[in-house]
């Protein structure tokens, strides 16, 4: 069971890179609550070059439930492309942020 703050060992890091019509549509909220939702945490951020910026830890299986989302077609705003890579979860979050 992992606690606020601490990272199990089987915890991955998700970091994706959304392109499209991301912003300014409520995509981070919408991806902050997919998340909380299964009980990941990290943050959703514009970037200066217009994509959405997400990263989440938990288990491996969750994070590819918020990948799969974030790719459905469902999310605010429209979702043209998103690239991912995965490494450890690293345990800086203590929940899920917009920034």
């Amino acid at each position: 069971m992992r606690e606020r703050g601490s990272v199990v060992s089987d915890d991955v890091r998700l970091s994706a890179w959304v392109h499209g019509l991301v912003q300014g549509v409520g995509f981070r909220w919408w991806t902050r609550a997919r998340a909380l939702e299964l009980g990941l945490t990290g943050s959703a951020r514009n970037t200066s070059d217009s994509r959405v910026h997400v990263i989440a830890e938990g288990s491996r299986a969750d994070c590819e439930k918020l990948l799969g989302l974030l790719r459905s077609g469902t999310t605010p705003g429209r979702v043209d492309l998103v690239v991912e890579d995965w490494g450890p979860a690293q345990g800086e979050f203590s929940g899920f942020v917009e920034r």
